[in-house]
């Protein structure tokens, strides 16, 4: 494993082959960047099951199982959709944990409620038998940063590299 790859998604992969465990992601404004990041290691294929890149409501609803009427009622990005995203990945992919993120990346489309740069995460997995949830939103940018061009991708990033940390720290503790 090249020095090259993200520092937590080896570590994260580590402990998936560690613990004889499989991740799906289900991302929308990353893109599909985490499974990229997670696959550009050698042997990925071992731990890392597949991506689904549900960037419309529709995605959404059709591949992971997302109800519209929970897309209409609290957003596209919200903490309820969020966990819905990650239980769908994780109920389709037949994988044992999964990442969900779903957030507005900008420069445009911020709102009071929901400024560019709040994201909103789902972890899930399985445990002895047991269904794990867990949902999040978090201001990436805390609203000091200035919006311009340069934004989205900096939202994304700091949404690739929150998420993969995240989960790494809430397996660690679970197992």
């Amino acid at each position: 494993m090249s020095s090259q790859h993200n520092p937590v998604a080896l570590q994260l992969a580590q402990f998936l082959i560690q613990h004889q465990l499989t991740l799906c992601t289900a991302e929308s404004c990353t893109g599909g960047m985490v499974s990229s990041a997670l696959t550009e290691i050698s042997g990925s294929s071992n731990w890392f099951e597949r991506g689904y890149v549900t960037y419309s409501n529709e995605s959404k609803r059709h591949d992971l199982g997302v109800p519209m009427d929970l897309i209409q009622v609290s957003g596209a990005v919200s903490i309820p959709v969020a966990k819905e995203m990650a239980l769908g990945a994780l109920r389709s992919s037949g994988s044992s944990v999964s990442l969900s993120i779903t957030g507005v990346a900008g420069p445009t489309g911020g709102s009071i409620e929901k400024p560019v740069g709040y994201v909103c995460f789902g972890w899930a997995w399985k445990i002895h038998g047991e269904l794990i949830v867990e949902a999040e939103g978090v201001n990436l940018l805390n609203n000091k940063s200035k919006i311009n061009d340069d934004t989205r991708m900096a939202v994304r990033t700091l949404a690739l590299q929150y998420s993969l940390e995240q989960l790494l720290k809430k397996l660690q503790a679970a197992f």
